[in-house]
């Protein structure tokens, strides 16, 4: 039996025995009030009760964690970095990637945007970063290392860009419900009178 089940089991039971054995109402009566505050008590438990979302996504569940690991490891990587420009995108990159991971926490059916980002975007990221690390870190003076680091520096700018599209994506279709409600919003004051330029009097705002 679940612990909302058994809250409410002993809600009803009490509400039972009150009015059986204290107040000496029948039985009947007394089973009716015990079972209306039995349901009473599921409906109010079960509505504050929300799976987390280990519990009912856990896949997406194991997917978060696993980008959490990814993300961290590239803000552990911020310092290593010697190249101030590669360290912003990095910070930046870092920023874009948890506030993806909050809202899809947030909103779980969002992630159907993002498949790619989990599965190839960010693993990639890292490789790029720690390999960039790698060599950054042997001084290597060749015409090779230097074509490699000044391409990879690029990449990962491009990586910066790339995950605030996704984040800015995230957010699409919810900027565009707002727009909506905006304009008929709008639409409403005009209609009533309320608008700005409406409540103007003598050339001033009221």
């Amino acid at each position: 039996m679940k612990n909302s089940e058994i809250v409410s089991a002993a809600i009803g039971g009490t509400f039972f025995a009150i009015p059986y054995l204290a107040l000496s109402v029948p039985i009947i009566p007394s089973l009716a009030i015990g079972a209306c505050a039995f349901v009473a008590g599921e409906l109010v438990l079960k509505k504050d009760t929300k799976l987390s979302l280990k519990e009912s996504n856990f896949s997406l569940y194991q997917t978060l964690e696993e980008a959490k690991k990814q993300n961290k490891h590239i803000f552990d990587m911020i310092s290593m970095i010697e190249n101030a420009s590669v360290k912003k995108d990095l910070n930046e990159i870092n920023d874009s990637v948890t506030k993806i991971i909050k809202t899809i926490e947030k909103a779980p059916t969002k992630e159907k945007q993002l498949k790619n980002f989990f599965d190839y975007y960010l693993p990639v990221t890292v490789k790029l970063v720690d390999r960039y690390d790698e060599i950054e870190n042997q001084k290597i003076s060749s015409v090779e290392s230097k074509k490699f680091n000044e391409s990879t520096e690029k990449m990962i700018s491009e990586i910066n860009s790339v995950f605030k599209k996704f984040l800015n994506n995230l957010y699409q279709s919810d900027m565009l419900d707002v727009n909506v409600e905006i304009k008929v919003l709008n639409s409403m004051l005009k209609a009533d009178g309320l608008d700005k330029d409406e409540l103007k009097v003598g050339g001033k705002d009221e």
